[in-house]
């Protein structure tokens, strides 16, 4: 059990429908990472752009990507995460791999798919939540249009780190700045949000605004819109128990049944 967690937060833009190119962009972007990091933390759909050419894209379980990823965790000594497109039985999904330095991974696969632009009609809804113990910290990831939905980011477990990974465009990234910070503050946790930026291949613009938020709704560490940028941040124990004991504010939620 550690008392802090350091991550590495990267907020890049992304080449369309080309995952050997992304993997490679990234592993330049990982491998200068100077700091002895736990956590380094990629965009939704990292490997491709937020794309609906499922079809075209779609990697197994065994893939390039998923190995590339359980190799840059080996090799960095900290645990990646991020989503990419996955394909299993006949179905694909919006998947969120967190992959540790031993090889062992969890998945969580996107529960609220984007209707706007018909991502519920090519992609399988997830059904499970997923809490990740990680060196004695508990930490939810979830994906971009989750966001919006609070009920299932209900502090239910008393996990001590929220992550969002998204393609949030540029026309509602107000929306994503407010609500990284509701979120931190309901549910009293640690709230990051990795966004990406630039242009992709449906000439939908990213401006970034990735941040970390502290249990309190204050913003830790925020990016200049429309940058590429590696930022790393510390996350200690202690201000989440000290504001925990304090306020008592969990022990004061609503218990609530989930359909």
């Amino acid at each position: 059990m550690t008392e802090t967690l350091k991550m590495a937060l990267l907020q890049a833009d992304l080449v369309w429908e080309d995952p050997q190119k992304n993997r490679e962009n990234f592993t330049k972007k990982i491998e200068a990472i100077s700091d002895d990091v736990d956590l380094i933390v990629l965009p939704e759909m990292f490997s491709t752009g937020f794309t609906m050419n499922a079809a075209e894209v779609a990697e197994s379980m065994n893939g390039d990507t998923v190995t590339w990823m359980k190799t840059m965790a080996k090799n960095s000594g900290a645990a990646i995460t991020g989503s990419l497109v996955i394909e299993e039985n006949n179905k694909y999904y919006n998947r969120m791999l967190f992959v540790e330095p031993s090889g062992n991974f969890s998945q969580y696969d996107k529960r609220h798919t984007f209707t706007l632009v018909g991502e519920d009609k090519i992609y399988t809804a997830g059904t499970e939540k997923l809490i990740v113990n990680y060196k004695g910290w508990k930490i939810c990831p979830l994906i971009c249009y989750d966001l919006r939905f609070p009920v299932w980011a209900r502090n239910t477990e008393d996990y001590d780190v929220l992550i969002y990974v998204a393609n949030w465009p540029t026309p509602r990234v107000s929306a994503w700045d407010a609500l990284l910070e509701a979120r931190a503050i309901e549910n009293m946790c640690y709230c990051i949000g990795v966004n990406r930026v630039g242009i992709d291949g449906v000439n939908s613009e990213y401006s970034g605004h990735s941040a970390v938020y502290d249990v309190l709704g204050k913003r830790l560490t925020g990016f200049d819109p429309n940058e590429e940028k590696t930022e790393i941040v510390t996350l200690e124990k202690r201000h989440i128990s000290a504001y925990r004991n304090k306020l008592k504010f969990l022990q004061d939620r609503d218990s609530f049944t989930l359909n």
